[in-house]
């Protein structure tokens, strides 16, 4: 508990009339149930050494009853102050609970103010680790005291970041209601921004879920509502990112790149930190299309080297195993890389099939030379478990990578050399073909004739 100062009179004489000022707010907050909306009482919080007691005065001022505007002003300063500080402290539940606290303030103030309020406070909550629930829990209380004070935009808002959080927990079928009955809403009221949000999202979440056809569906549909509005730089930057992914899916790594190229162009313009997947998601499409060599110029570059660290020598580790061709310093940096795999799917999809494709290019270069070879002399040399290289030989064969057999019983496979194709058999059945089509003519043409 703070101590109460006295002052005499000689005392309050000699000091300047700011300090006056800022003691006699002093001690009315630490007696009054409130503090006048102003200036000083604003610069005695911002003095309060305890982030406790600043956090004391900055209620107390929100307490105020005042509506004038200067009084809602300097309300608003006090929450912006308020957030940083129960942010920098991890204080989720105080920001939960001073949304609740701001519902009599927010029906004194325009609804936009209250929309900028509400998502600044709930962003507060989000740069806080590990409150998912937490933020769950206050997007659903804030929908139903938007929809029961009839804040259909603020709600429809609110509900948009709740779906992404659906989609963030993984709790997908309740994103996918939520996001269905919004698109239908938000279409009717004509608001594009907050369309393009909700059909991107959609997108994503049909990603997730292994939907190629409903993703590309619902990017379509976000981009020709992004046509009709101008889009800040985040946003377009947002779906130029998601189209490179779908188009890596789709394994058109060179329009892919032009995507991510456009995207880092916007994202890094505005220093958003999805500007570094993008850059990550370029070199990837280098590594897919065999051009490994152009990955540390890209890295070199000017706006390449403002993200260097983990994440890029990643990546770089990666290419230069590649370039080489080595099974083992590919598997070496997987495994030293670990934790940049593993918390990037599109990242870990595309490396898994390449490693894949690099395990056969291997076996196929070490069988090359034989005609009868034991399997586990082949999985000595590629150093590689005997049952996975004896399954991958047998998914090779039926893939026709190459043409041979497996003989189990004796360990070994068998490899033939590569029929020729005869170019006559060809040709015969094109004839045939001719043939056919030239007697199907004629009978309908005699069928014309002859009645």
């Amino acid at each position: 508990m703070l101590s109460c100062p006295s002052f005499s009179i000689a005392d309050c004489l000699s000091l300047p009339l700011c300090l006056i000022t800022l003691s006699l707010l002093l001690l009315q907050a630490m007696t009054a149930s409130y503090l006048p909306a102003t200036t000083d009482s604003i610069a005695l919080a911002s003095k309060a050494e305890d982030p406790f007691e600043a956090i004391s005065i900055l209620h107390k001022i929100l307490e105020n009853p005042s509506s004038s505007p200067d009084a809602i002003r300097i309300k608003e300063q006090a929450i912006t102050i308020l957030s940083d500080l129960f942010t920098q402290h991890n204080m989720a539940e105080d920001l939960h609970a001073l949304l609740t606290q701001l519902r009599p303030f927010f029906a004194v103030i325009p609804k936009a103010k209250t929309a900028k309020i509400v998502r600044g406070i709930i962003d507060s909550v989000s740069k806080i680790p590990g409150t998912s629930d937490v933020q769950i829990a206050l997007c659903k209380e804030l929908v139903l005291w938007a929809r029961a004070e009839k804040r259909a935009l603020l709600r429809q808002r609110v509900e948009t970041r709740l779906a992404a959080l659906f989609v963030e927990t993984k709790e997908y079928s309740e994103a996918l209601a939520l996001l269905t009955s919004l698109v239908k809403e938000v279409k009717g009221v004509d608001d594009k921004r907050l369309l393009v949000e909700i059909l991107l999202l959609e997108s994503k979440l049909h990603y997730l879920l292994k939907d190629r056809h409903k993703a590309g569906t619902a990017l379509t549909a976000a981009k020709k509502a992004a046509n009709a509005v101008y889009m800040p730089p985040t946003q377009q930057g947002a779906i130029d990112l998601h189209s490179g992914i779908l188009f890596a899916e789709d394994k058109e790594y060179t329009t892919a790149y032009s995507y991510f190229f456009e995207a880092f162009e916007a994202l890094n313009a505005v220093e958003d930190p999805r500007a570094i997947f993008s850059l990550k998601y370029m070199l990837l499409c280098k590594i897919m299309t065999n051009q490994s060599r152009d990955v540390a110029g890209l890295i070199s570059s000017k706006a390449g080297l403002k993200y260097f660290g983990p994440e890029l020598n990643f990546m770089k580790a990666v290419a230069d195993a590649h370039s080489n061709r080595s099974l083992r310093s590919f598997e070496k940096v997987l495994r030293d890389y670990r934790y940049q795999l593993e918390t990037d799917p599109t990242i870990y999809n595309h490396l898994s099939s390449r490693y894949e494709a690099l395990v056969e290019l291997n076996l196929c270069r070490y069988i090359e030379p034989f005609s009868r070879v034991e399997i586990p002399h082949i999985a000595g040399l590629i150093d590689l478990p005997v049952d996975f290289v004896e399954k991958k030989l047998a998914q090779m064969i039926l893939d026709r990578k190459f043409v041979g057999i497996l003989d189990q019983g004796a360990g070994q496979i068998i490899i033939f050399d590569e029929p020729k194709k005869d170019a006559l058999l060809p040709a015969a059945l094109k004839t045939i073909s001719s043939f056919g089509k030239v007697v199907d003519s004629l009978f309908i043409k005699s069928s014309k004739i002859v009645p």
